[in-house]
């Protein structure tokens, strides 16, 4: 049994999310995320749901209260909840590039738990987030949120 299970458990990669400053990062093992805002002119709230699929990260939905510079435009369905344009998408990207401010507020919201990116990184810093598989001895010791 340990003859099968060894070679799985050394090539066998785990799915995470990444996410990665000039010198800091952390993984994330959930597959979903909304990466959260606040508008810089119209100083409104803006949600947006990524789900993590293979190798890409599908934005599914966005939430915002006006529309302006940024908005979404190949929108599958389009509606409004709660005082939110909610716009429901399916948009894949191979990785995230978000700058982070204070100002804004730049918030990662997981599972109920909120991770405040403008206190783990450097005024103005670029953070990529993207997908990465990990070998189970990275997996194990990963700084994770």
């Amino acid at each position: 049994m340990l003859f099968i299970l060894l070679p799985v458990l050394l090539f066998y990669r785990f799915p995470v999310i990444e996410v990665a400053g000039e010198n800091t990062s952390f993984f994330i093992k959930e597959d979903q995320f909304v990466l959260g805002w606040i508008h810089s002119i119209e100083k409104e709230e803006w949600l947006e749901s990524y789900q993590r699929e293979d190798q890409k990260i599908i934005l599914t939905d966005t939430f915002f209260k006006t529309y302006g510079a940024g908005t979404p435009f190949q929108a599958n369905k389009t509606m409004t909840e709660n005082g939110f344009i909610h716009m429901e998408l399916d948009i894949e990207y191979e990785e995230l590039n978000v700058t982070i401010s204070e100002f804004v507020q730049t918030t990662l919201f997981i599972n109920g738990r909120e991770i405040p990116l403008y206190q783990h990184f450097d005024q103005y810093e670029n953070v990529i987030i993207t997908t990465r598989k990990l070998p189970v001895w990275e997996y194990i010791r990963g700084d994770y949120f």
